[in-house]
């Protein structure tokens, strides 16, 4: 009775129907043809929307096609910093991908083939789009390049740093695949083609490790910068790596990790959101470096 009653002030209140007609179709027609009748489209609805969020959830993340994305990728957080990257650096950029704003874009760099493409901020986000770029679109190699907090003041804002390892909190790896350690090295081949790449460009790069955190805001009841650093070796943070190299690792596949220093702890210095997505110049350009051959 009350379910009946609340369909028929629904229909009297939102579609403007006579409650006369209502009131007459509610009380002669039969129980089950009405019952059908009222639950049908409400059924079929709720099973589109289902459908909708299992295509979804399945596809969350890459809608270009394959050949489409190069086998070397490089990934900034900041769909923009693609973006500047693409118009600025790479021949014939075009855009391969825009789902959910994670813009990649593929061209040649010195007539090496790459795609640039936006990982979004955080391990879960980083994680999809790396591991369907490693086993889906066949990618050999990925270098992250993002910004990173000094923990130490011997780093200054637009300091370039090469991750030698990777220290996290996170349970990601041990969720993902059982990896119990807290640690994780990037690909010792491609680490060593960065550091070439540095020297070639004559662009400072400072080997450090770092930690991939997986909250930004935390309270005073926990580890402070100070502590992570005292206890851990971290000269910097940052928040996706640790995934990154994960997936790597697990998918046979080469990662490493270049930052540019954009806010300092000890300091108190910060970079203006605009210099965070143009004047990384220095890691762009080691980063495409490091792709050829």
């Amino acid at each position: 009775g009350c379910q009946l009653q609340r369909a028929f002030a629904y229909l009297v209140s939102t579609r403007g129907i006579d409650p006369e007609i209502v009131s007459h179709f509610m009380k002669e027609k039969k129980i089950l043809p009405l019952v059908l009748s009222m639950s049908l489209p409400m059924v079929i609805s709720m099973a589109v929307n289902s459908l909708y969020n299992i295509v979804d959830s399945y596809f969350v993340a890459n809608m270009a096609e394959k050949g489409e994305i190069a086998k070397k990728v490089l990934m900034p957080g900041d769909p923009l910093r693609a973006k500047f990257i693409a118009e600025h650096f790479l021949t014939d950029a075009k855009l391969v991908n825009e789902v959910r704003g994670a813009y990649a874009y593929t061209g040649t760099y010195k007539g090496e083939k790459v795609t640039v493409m936006a990982s979004g901020m955080g391990m879960p986000s980083i994680g999809i789009y790396s591991y369907e770029l490693f086993s889906v679109y066949d990618v050999d190699q990925i270098i992250r390049i993002g910004s990173a907090g000094a923990y130490v003041p011997e780093l200054n804002l637009g300091d370039v740093v090469l991750e030698e390892s990777a220290w996290s909190e996170s349970t990601f790896a041990h969720t993902q695949s059982g990896y119990d350690k807290d640690t994780i090295t990037p690909d010792p081949e491609l680490y060593a083609h960065i550091l070439e790449a540095a020297k070639r460009s004559n662009i400072t790069v400072k080997p450090v490790k770092v930690h991939s955190s997986d909250v930004f805001y935390t309270e005073p009841n926990v580890d402070g910068y100070k502590e992570i650093s005292a206890k851990h070796g971290c000269a910097c943070v940052e928040m996706e790596s640790f995934a990154l190299l994960h997936n790597a690792n697990v998918l046979h596949k080469k990662a490493a990790c270049l930052l540019t220093i954009s806010d300092s702890m000890p300091k108190n210095e910060h970079a203006t959101a605009e210099e965070r997505q143009t004047s990384f110049t220095d890691m762009m350009t080691v980063a495409l470096e490091a792709c050829l051959d």
